[in-house]
């Protein structure tokens, strides 16, 4: 009877506490859905494009002969002032050659001091009339061929020397090594890339535009930065270079664009997305609202969207609503009644979505 007595409180509490753990609520994951705000046909004229920050200016660093690298002073991060040595090779074949150059230099200019000690010697013979003509010419002669063959000996040594240099990688400006493709004692070959440096106080962005749209901007631009490294702040840009050719990679248009109120927090490599304004000037502005192709769905009561509501911004309910829409245009129907300018609507996925369905904006 004393064992029933403690048994029961212990069974209660057990009870208990798996009623708890059943009775614990599931979490929600709510389904991520891509929006985009109804706007009048000129604000579609506005699109939005990601592209990647780079240093004022990239330099590539790389040697101008073979051989195996016996010093590496590049780290990545490393600041380094112009002048300063950031790798070098063994140079053995270059050193070897440059000793032969020397020694052929040695060896012709002792030739050419003969030559021209004998052709003082017979020219001083010949006008005492001791030597013949032809003896005085053979001697210039020879003099002549050791005297070119010594200046290029001359000419020889000094690209031998310079072979020596090609073997060393100086920092050519002040800057920051950005990236590093070698290490120490590996075999590095003749324009082959070892290091990448950042160089320069600007910061620019590079975007790649598709032919659709390459032709709608123009050098001087304005257009409308943000990082997502970087939270509610917006910077200004100006385009500065448009490459006429595509780059086969991506198959678009390389755009450079440099920021006007640049700060220390953006550092090359961040994520921008770059807002074009494609408005045209001297045109008629037109106020119809305009929706995506891919945002509209139809069924028995006609064409419709969801609308999703949010307080917050992050996430939200949608909501289906018909809507009347009219001409096709290059940038969407255009909606003749059922939206508001504003409005936030579903843009993929309509076909799995529910009226009323809890989400997540993306």
């Amino acid at each position: 009877m004393k064992f029933l007595k403690l048994t029961i409180p212990v069974f209660a509490f057990l009870l208990l506490t798996g009623c708890k753990e059943t009775v614990k609520e599931k979490e929600v994951v709510l389904r991520p859905v891509k929006y985009q705000i109804v706007g009048t046909s000129d604000a579609q004229k506005t699109r939005t494009f990601s592209g990647v920050a780079k240093a004022g200016e990239e330099i590539e660093l790389s040697f101008r002969s073979s051989g195996i690298i016996t010093k590496l002073n590049a780290k990545v991060g490393k600041k380094v002032r112009k002048g300063d040595l950031i790798a070098k090779l063994d140079n053995v074949q270059a050193n070897l050659a440059y000793e032969q150059s020397v020694s052929s230099l040695n060896t012709a200019k002792s030739a050419m001091k003969t030559s021209k000690s004998n052709l003082d010697r017979i020219k001083s013979l010949y006008e005492k009339g001791s030597n013949s003509l032809s003896d005085y010419e053979s001697a210039k002669n020879a003099y002549q061929s050791n005297l070119d063959q010594y200046e290029s000996a001359k000419r020889n040594k000094s690209i031998q020397q310079s072979q020596i240099s090609y073997g060393y990688i100086y920092a050519p400006k002040s800057g920051t090594i950005a990236s590093k493709s070698s290490m120490l004692n590996e075999t590095a070959s003749s324009g082959q890339v070892i290091a990448i440096l950042n160089a320069g106080k600007d910061t620019n962005i590079i975007v790649g535009l598709p032919e659709n749209s390459i032709n709608k901007i123009h050098l001087g631009d304005q257009t409308d930065l943000s990082f997502s490294a970087i939270e509610d702040k917006t910077f200004k840009g100006t385009i500065i270079e448009i490459s006429p050719v595509v780059e086969s990679s991506s198959a678009t248009y390389p755009v450079k664009i440099s920021i006007d109120n640049a700060t220390a927090a953006i550092k090359p490599g961040m994520t921008a997305n770059i807002t074009f304004n494609f408005k045209e000037n001297n045109t008629v502005r037109d106020q119809s609202l305009i929706v995506p192709v891919k945002a509209v769905g139809e069924d028995g009561s006609g064409n419709y969207v969801f609308i999703i509501e949010s307080n917050d911004g992050k996430t939200g309910t949608v909501k289906k609503k018909t809507i009347v829409i009219g001409t096709l245009t290059s940038d969407g129907f255009k909606v003749t009644s059922g939206l508001s300018n504003g409005d936030k609507i579903a843009t993929a996925g309509l076909q799995t979505l529910l009226d009323g369905q809890k989400v997540k904006l993306q």
